[in-house]
């Protein structure tokens, strides 16, 4: 047995607890990873307040952005030994057969599941994964650093692979939340100029971050007018409008700020069913394009970052504690004290190699 923090139910708000679960059973296709650090998700604090939108598959073992060190491998695993370092991918259960997995964009299956909500995750002391899903990390990489890998992806599928940046471009991030944050530093790597985080008054702390990533402006929509910073950059608007807020209103605003022709991405899910005024849309041709996860050529292009130190993923870390402290860990990030919660299964010297 393991402890484990498991959601148990879905009846009302935090429904979650540390219990003890079996330590899972292996296929000949899984490895079994003894988990070095889980980061808490803004997904995860949704789906335990009870204001997420997808199906959850109660009760279920939390977690699904990890890393760790491989404990035991399925008889026809290869390219994996004992004692390796990795990080795993959240596509958990994929069919492998439809035209979206045959061609790479396994993301999208219709039938995907993934960790922490359709299949157990990794806030535990171990999980199992497919061993399709892992990626070999390099020793000078620690885990509560690594197992950002998985939002870093997000943000990259997000501003390197559905927006073209170029640079010089304007480009406008809603919401300064972990993932936009990190939508914000994609933007900055790829050469955004003048960059734009916006958020509420309450964000202030979050808006400095936003500065040290290199956001040129930062925009308190509460006491600014985000249209008029946007319009005094360029009259005609941003190149580029990432909707990571979480909700969807600020949908019509990233419409009416891009400039035509320009590109809205929203990444950020919305539970909120508001009207939204499309005119724009077409008016001025803007793309809009939906970003969902990620696949395996973004995740290795990000672990490379991460391990030159390229995205500042330190400065998103707030709080580094034990499975015991999981409700602290998610308390802090829904009353947006901490930005990244990382729990250590094993404690800060991690999983023995």
């Amino acid at each position: 047995m393991q402890p484990a923090v498991v959601q148990f139910g879905l009846d009302q708000p935090l429904q979650v607890a540390l219990r003890e679960v079996p330590v899972p059973e292996i296929g000949p296709t899984d490895v079994l990873l003894a988990v070095g650090a889980a980061s808490v998700c803004g997904s995860d604090v949704h789906q335990a307040y009870l204001t997420h939108s997808w199906p959850v598959n109660a009760p279920v073992t939390l977690g699904h952005e990890f890393g760790g060190v491989v404990a035991q491998l399925g008889r026809d695993v290869k390219g994996f030994k004992e004692g390796d370092r990795v990080v795993s991918e959240t596509a958990a259960y994929i069919c492998g057969e439809c035209l979206l997995c045959r061609t790479g964009r396994y993301n999208l299956c219709p039938t995907r599941k993934g960790f922490g909500y359709g299949i157990d995750g990794a806030m535990a002391q171990y999980v199992r994964v497919p061993a399709r899903c892992l990626h070999h990390i390099p020793d000078s990489l620690p885990f509560d650093l690594a197992c950002l890998t998985e939002p870093h992806s997000v943000a990259y599928q997000s501003m390197c692979v559905n927006a073209d940046i170029k640079p010089g471009d304007v480009v406008v991030v809603l919401g300064p939340g972990p993932i936009g944050l990190l939508c914000a530093k994609m933007a900055a790597l790829s050469g955004a100029y003048p960059l734009i985080v916006a958020g509420r008054a309450a964000d202030r702390a979050r808006l400095e971050v936003a500065r040290e990533l290199g956001a040129t402006h930062v925009v308190d929509v509460d006491n600014q007018s985000l249209e008029e910073v946007v319009r005094s950059l360029d009259p005609l608007g941003a190149d580029v409008v990432c909707d990571a807020s979480g909700a969807s209103r600020p949908l019509d605003a990233a419409l009416q700020m891009c400039k035509p022709d320009g590109t809205v991405v929203k990444v950020g899910w919305s539970p909120d069913l508001v009207p939204i005024n499309l005119n724009p849309l077409v008016q001025k041709a803007v793309k809009l394009h939906g970003s969902f996860s990620h696949n395996y050529p973004v995740w290795e292009r990000v672990i490379s970052l991460l391990s030159a130190g390229r995205t500042g993923a330190e400065k998103v870390v707030g709080l580094r504690t034990d499975l015991e402290h999981w409700h602290e860990a998610f308390e802090g990030m829904h009353s947006g004290q901490v930005i990244k919660s990382i729990l250590l299964p094993h404690g800060p010297e991690g999983p023995q190699r």
